[in-house]
């Protein structure tokens, strides 16, 4: 049975470490890691600049179909060698200078999931960048999905939901990821322009609009439609990325624009009123979509759908209606306040029961497990990151705008964890010549520990087998 301690460590943070005390008062404990969150990373420092992004990214400009193949292929370990439609030194230099990018930055997150102090906030990271889904499956993606995490989601999960919406959405990784930078309004100024010069119309794309009110906010079939979605989008242009953008909109930037940047031209905005969810929205230019974002940001819809998803994440997949219901409350009474959410989260008697409802992601299983074994440096990130890749949960690279599951029937499939078997026991090897899993179990597992697991890691014939078998236990699967 798990008592409170070990929910704090390992339900709320991301596992229990060695020789770290267990918290005498588990919700102080927690309460605690709101007022001390410190969204700066150290390691971030040394991240490339947007600017140098757009820049490294300027001289080559993949089609669509292209820069898809190009994404998928720089995501990998392995050497670009499928490009055939395309220069290969170009496309080799350019996806070389982006993949070392993305796996610094992956390099960082890793090491603060690890090291870190404040683990609930460190989840509460984790949990708001999963919601607010970008994916380096686009090759502009590939160096900003760093970015994205460390100055959109990390410096806004302590304020209101509504900053958090705001600085997210619009991001270059998701103006880009969601193909916002090249959405024109049809009568803007500069479409106006292209149609006199060239005969040639261009268009609104709904994607970023879509996903707002499916994904982010209000939740799928509720109280939006069609209509709504079509005059979203059209509140929305205006927003795009500065030296990343194409066609017209990037000939208009080269003057206008700061390259790397999320920035509002009026010149590509559609003008005139817009009617969204029965609010009429009169507001000119940037200000248009920011009210309607502010809205749906506190709609009751809204606040049902993050109180469920924040229940699902922490709680369990079917979360107890009450925990939901009070949480979907103080959302709705603080505006959206975020910490205020959380510390009700904390003080739900839900979340304190013994039964471990929930089985790890790859993500949560990966980091408990180097902090299990008290790994506070990795000689190679990139091991880990393949190690997630090969789970199925590669670190920034979903499989849609909704982000990774936070179901156990994606992660507890036969084949998922014979993945496991195979990287336990590599992650073990690693360790076992400095960690005893007889003495390690209790520590971690305490009161959780079983008798089967415990006399299954004695007879264990030796002390990698011994270290898999605990960190594959039932106990440690789940938390």
């Amino acid at each position: 049975m798990m008592t409170n301690a070990a929910i704090a460590m390992n339900r709320f943070g991301l596992g229990a470490r060695p020789f770290a005390s267990a918290p005498v008062s588990p919700t102080n404990w927690l309460n605690s890691q709101i007022d001390k969150y410190d969204p700066a990373l150290s390691a971030s420092a040394s991240q490339p600049s947007r600017a140098s992004i757009a820049a490294s990214f300027r001289d080559y400009q993949l089609d669509p179909k292209d820069r898809q193949v190009a994404g998928k292929d720089a995501a990998a370990t392995m050497p670009v060698d499928s490009m055939t439609q395309i220069d290969p030194a170009k496309i080799e230099k350019v996806v070389n200078t982006l993949r070392l990018q993305y796996v610094a930055a992956v390099d960082s997150r890793i090491d603060a999931a690890i090291t870190s102090d404040t683990d609930f906030a460190e989840r509460l990271v984790h949990f708001w960048s999963n919601h607010f889904a970008v994916s380096i499956d686009k090759l502009p993606v590939l160096a900003l999905a760093g970015d994205y995490e460390f100055t959109a989601i990390r410096p806004h999960i302590m304020g209101k939901f509504s900053d958090l919406l705001f600085a997210a959405v619009t991001h270059p990784a998701m103006l880009l990821y969601l193909d916002q930078a090249q959405s024109i309004g049809p009568n803007s100024p500069l479409a106006a322009q292209v149609a006199a010069r060239r005969n040639r119309n261009l268009g609104l794309n709904e994607n970023l609009a879509r996903e707002i009110l499916e994904l982010h906010t209000l939740g799928a079939r509720t109280v939006y439609d069609q209509n709504d979605v079509t005059e979203f989008a059209r509140a929305l242009t205006g927003f795009t990325v500065g030296g990343m953008a194409k066609g017209p909109v990037q000939r208009f930037l080269a003057l206008n624009g700061k390259d790397g940047d999320s920035q509002f031209f009026a010149a590509i905005h559609e003008p005139g009123d817009r009617n969204v969810i029965g609010r009429r929205y009169s507001q000119k230019g940037e200000a248009q979509a920011r009210a309607i974002l502010a809205d749906i940001a506190t709609h009751p819809a809204t606040a049902k759908h993050i109180a469920t998803k924040l229940a699902q994440h922490f709680a369990a997949d079917v979360p107890p209606s009450s925990l939901v219901a009070r949480l979907e409350k103080s959302f709705l009474e603080s505006g959206g306040d975020l910490p205020k959410l959380y510390r009700t989260l904390i003080d739900s008697p839900e979340m304190w029961l013994a039964k471990q409802a929930k089985f790890k992601s790859p993500w949560d299983w990966v980091i408990s497990s180097l902090r299990a074994l008290n790994v506070r440096e990795l000689p190679n990130n990139r091991q880990s990151a393949n190690m997630l890749a090969q789970m199925g949960q590669p670190i920034w690279k979903p499989g849609s705008p909704a982000g990774f599951s936070d179901m156990t029937e994606n992660w507890a499939g036969g084949a998922a964890l014979m993945r496991r078997v195979e990287i336990a026991s590599r992650i073990a090897e690693r360790s076992a010549n400095r960690v005893d899993a007889r003495t390690l179990a209790p520590r971690i597992l305490s009161t959780q520990l079983g008798a089967m697991t415990a006399e299954s890691i004695a007879r264990a014939e030796s002390p990698s087998q011994g270290l898999a078998l605990l960190l594959l236990s039932p106990e440690f699967l789940r938390r």
